[in-house]
């Protein structure tokens, strides 16, 4: 079984591509630099990271990787970080790194996903370069470029990487490209509007977190859907709310419509449960909505991992 292919999508630039890109599943990327490598997350077990670096050193053996950039978080894109070398530095936004240090999936994965994630020899590593709003790393050669939005949306601590003379983002969950978003550590609202911050770079090529990656028409197309789904949660969440019904049952009475194809369905739930919770001012039962995904879902949640 293939663990993911390696595309050049620019100039010494490569996106690593996990299909199906649902749960577990993610991209990543390398930037080359004459003053050392880029790369943008891991990847969620030790198998499917050393993989992806194996094929990452055959297109760069003469070159070093000197920095990383976690996205975000979530396991998927993180729980590979130990794998790296340790004189490599590793960024992430201040936010994220909170955020990983608490997470217990890697120690203690409940039982939410078939079969349960076997992440292999891993252990938790955290950033030691903490991103506020913005840090460039500046090469002979190039530029790259880590941005945050400033504000909730996929979660509580984004990044981008932009390479602005190859006019390629990697903009991590931000983008699902035909899969269901995920908002349960972030914001709706702020998610929309990171929609319009994305295209204020005018990249070429946008490589999402997960899902294919995008070029020309495609960008705009997968940005409007995007749009389209979180005013769709944002409309459930107000009726569920002057219903009285809670996400579980707002989202089993929903007919998805357009994004009834997108797999992972389930994640409505989630994202109801984070729209709620907004609304209430209070934070969200984590443990609550992911027994209610598993109750809309029929069952655990399916990974390939």
């Amino acid at each position: 079984m293939s663990h993911g292919e390696l595309h050049e999508v620019a100039h010494q630039v490569w996106a690593w591509i996990q299909p199906d890109g649902t749960w577990w599943l993610n991209n990543a990327g390398l930037v080359g630099t004459s003053n050392g490598d880029v790369l943008v997350d891991t990847c969620a077990n030790e198998e499917r990271t050393r993989a992806m670096l194996r094929a990452m050193s055959e297109v760069r053996p003469n070159s070093r990787l000197q920095w990383a950039v976690n996205t975000h978080a979530h396991g998927d894109h993180t729980y590979g970080n130990s794998l790296l070398p340790r004189d490599v530095a590793l960024i992430g936004h201040e936010n994220m790194r909170r955020d990983l240090e608490r997470d217990m999936l890697l120690d203690n994965c409940p039982p939410f996903w078939t079969p349960t994630p076997d992440w292999g020899n891993v252990t938790k590593r955290l950033p030691n370069l903490v991103v506020h709003e913005r840090l460039d790393i500046v090469g002979d050669d190039s530029r790259v470029e880590v941005h945050s939005p400033g504000y909730p949306a996929h979660t509580t601590g984004d990044l981008v990487t932009w390479v602005p003379d190859r006019s390629v983002l990697f903009v991590g969950d931000l983008i699902f490209a035909g899969l269901t978003p995920l908002l349960l550590m972030g914001s709706v609202s702020g998610a929309r509007r990171a929609l319009e911050w994305i295209e204020g770079f005018g990249a070429d090529v946008i490589v999402p977190g997960h899902g294919p990656v995008l070029t020309g028409d495609e960008i705009a197309v997968h940005i409007e859907a995007h749009r389209r789904y979180y005013d769709f949660v944002d409309a459930c969440g107000r009726a569920a709310s002057k219903a009285g019904a809670t996400p579980l049952e707002a989202a089993a009475s929903l007919d998805l419509g357009e994004f009834a194809h997108w797999p992972d369905t389930e994640r409505i739930v989630l994202n109801l449960h984070r729209w709620c919770a907004d609304a209430e001012g209070r934070e969200v039962d984590y443990g609550r909505a992911f027994d209610d995904a598993i109750a809309y879902n029929d069952g655990p949640m399916h990974t390939l991992i």
